[in-house]
């Protein structure tokens, strides 16, 4: 399911116009990428939650020449499933 579909579904349970819903998911996306940009933890409890995490500098290998690499330190953002979505998941 695209975004497209994802909007037209949610728009056909709520009775909502498909630009309410647009509007809603778009102010969604914004909120939480800015929350986890500020490093806050984002839970939708049962359903998902959003954290930044960050990952240490490390020393990596060049595949191609074996020759060792410093790789530098990151941030990412770590998405998990809640209980709610992990029972569906599961089929119970």
């Amino acid at each position: 399911m695209n975004k497209s579909e994802l909007v037209s579904a949610i728009s056909d349970r709520t009775g909502e116009s498909r630009r309410t819903v647009e509007s809603v998911l778009y102010s969604l996306e914004k909120t939480v990428t800015e929350q986890v940009i500020l490093g806050e933890k984002v839970s939708i409890t049962g359903f998902l939650s959003f954290e930044q995490t960050l990952r240490d500098a490390r020393t990596g290998r060049n595949p191609r020449t074996g020759e060792s690499i410093q790789i530098a330190a990151t941030k990412g953002c770590k998405v998990s499933a809640g209980a709610r979505l992990k029972a569906a998941a599961k089929g119970t």
